[in-house]
């Protein structure tokens, strides 16, 4: 299966203004993301996929870039008009704001689409107060390893612990915390953007539950690697001592 890793990135951030061009390390954000995805197995190509001549001036050094139309709503729906356009039989959407993710995480998420029509990937919570973060999106599985539901909330409510006081509710049960990584079918990924926003969608604001919703079942892979994105100035200086650290 020839399947693409594609970066949606986008100039207009609301809380940070030119975000994938900030620099890390040196580097410009967009391409440590590049350079990450550069290195897993399962990906043929790696193409940026933005709006802004910008960071296409940019990213053109490093991978292949592809122009979008500016009213996307949505990074899938970035990746989906890339996608329709281009002969891959999937995509692996890469979040452009996450110069940390683990090669051996894509890799996993690629490889889920072997036998599943949409995959993603989520890691056990180990922080208590992350577990109780509306900003870190929670995941509970089924037996196959397909996801039931994603939710802000805390998922699932421990009745026999909810009174037990943290961290004592994270030894009682594997809280899973959602990584923003995304697999799709090429046919999956279109069927899905020409879908309406759903209730549940709009409700907690995660894009993920519109496959939900419309019966499309997404696979789990269960990864030792957190990811870390970047969202403020201020995330970009932590990330920036944590790779320091790496290094």
């Amino acid at each position: 299966m020839n399947i693409a890793g594609i970066i949606p990135a986008r100039y207009g951030s609301t809380r940070f203004p030119g975000k994938p061009l900030e620099l890390l390390g040196g580097k410009p954000i967009i391409e440590h993301v590049a350079n990450q995805c550069r290195l897993a197995k399962r990906l043929s190509e790696v193409i940026v996929a933005t709006e802004d001549p910008r960071i296409a001036e940019v990213a053109t050094r490093f991978c292949r870039v592809e122009m979008t139309r500016d009213d996307h709503p949505s990074g899938s729906d970035r990746v989906a008009e890339v996608a329709k356009r281009c002969g891959y039989d999937a995509v692996v959407n890469v979040q452009g704001d996450e110069p940390m993710i683990e090669p051996g995480v894509i890799d996993r998420v690629a490889a889920l689409l072997d036998d599943n029509e949409m995959s993603t990937a989520a890691v056990r919570i180990t922080d208590a107060a992350e577990r109780d973060n509306p900003n870190a999106v929670k995941v509970v599985v089924n037996a196959a390893g397909q996801a039931l539901y994603f939710s802000r909330r805390t998922i699932p409510y421990l009745r026999d612990a909810a009174d037990a006081p943290s961290p004592e509710p994270l030894a009682a049960f594997p809280f899973l915390k959602h990584l923003g990584i995304y697999g799709y079918r090429r046919e999956t990924l279109l069927r899905l953007v020409s879908q309406p926003v759903s209730p549940l969608e709009q409700a907690e604001k995660l894009e993920q539950l519109r496959a939900l919703e419309n019966g499309i079942a997404i696979a789990v892979a269960l990864v030792e690697h957190d990811s870390v994105g970047i969202d403020t100035p201020e995330d970009l200086q932590r990330v920036n001592e944590l790779l320091a650290k790496k290094q």
